[in-house]
């Protein structure tokens, strides 16, 4: 089948490379422009554009591209734009979406389940529209989230997709006979740094849903502390205290105390939490924020 490709992050390469891999022709690729991705000044390629290279097929980073490009379908995953209603009358889409819809619309749907508690979330494969992840669907898969992180949780949907897009692709039957979303919808809106800073009100639970997202992080003495792995424990700490008793260093939430298994001090290295308070000297009481 002749396709077009649009995608832009590292969970759309699986798709890219299960279509290459199931024998689909894939007359070009649009992803997003080199752009910033460390501190330093130079670009660097769309993880997307680094594995069409790879592949050896065409790129492009405008949807100005198009123009001309004669393709029975194309696949959305992860583009970052919206895909304008005249191109979509010309070329149909389907989009591999990273939730079980109509839950989780939007730009950050992994991120959003886990900050919300969702027992699982999933793939759905849909025809693509020009409002927001609203199209019918062709196929969908579900998985518990537990206690994955975001980059875990984030690998197995894209591979899931990757899947799912494919048994779309070979059966006329599931490209035909989409059915519509039923429920109720909710938008999961961008994540911005204040999402990742825990605070004192804060339950437990909800820090370690944070705390998933592998970015969080709280201040002590004005330093950023990341938070890269903790769990409930037994100590009972008033919220925003921090102490240590053995090798266990808690800190205080609204309900309960957090220990705190591995850390990253501002401009340093990896550590357990242990050794990052061994190493700060605290004297007297110690407080975070």
């Amino acid at each position: 089948m002749r396709l077009v490709f649009l995608g832009t992050p590292e969970a759309a390469v699986p798709s890219l490379e299960a279509l290459v891999a199931a024998g689909h022709e894939l007359e070009l690729v649009v992803t997003q422009p080199d752009r910033r991705r460390g501190r330093g000044a130079d670009t660097s390629a769309s993880p997307i554009k680094a594995a069409a290279m790879r592949l050896g097929l065409r790129v492009a980073d405008s949807l100005e591209a198009l123009e001309g490009v004669e393709a029975q379908w194309g696949v959305v995953v992860a583009y970052g734009a919206l895909i304008p209603a005249s191109l979509l009358a010309r070329i149909p889409m389907l989009n591999v979406h990273f939730s079980l819809l109509p839950r989780w619309r939007g730009a950050a749907p992994v991120e959003r389940a886990i900050l919300a508690g969702d027992r699982e979330t999933g793939v759905g494969i849909i025809s693509l529209e020009a409002t927001l992840d609203t199209g019918p669907l062709h196929a969908e898969g579900r998985t518990l989230i537990a206690q994955k992180t975001a980059s875990e949780l984030t690998l197995e949907l894209a591979q899931m997709g990757a899947r799912l897009i494919t048994e779309v692709l070979a059966s006329e039957e599931m490209l035909r006979h989409p059915w519509p979303q039923v429920g109720e919808s909710t938008y999961a809106a961008k994540l911005t740094p204040e999402t990742f800073h825990l605070s004192p009100e804060m339950s437990a639970q909800q820090a370690l849903r944070v705390v998933q997202l592998e970015r969080a992080y709280f201040k002590v003495q004005g330093q950023r502390l990341r938070i890269l792995r903790a769990h409930e424990g037994d100590a009972t700490l008033a919220p925003g205290a921090l102490a240590a008793r053995g090798a266990t260093v808690s800190a205080g939430f609204a309900d309960a105390a957090l220990e705190l298994g591995w850390v990253q001090p501002e401009g340093s290295r990896t550590m357990s939490g242990a050794a990052w308070w061994a190493g700060a000297r605290f004297e007297g009481s110690v407080t975070w924020e």
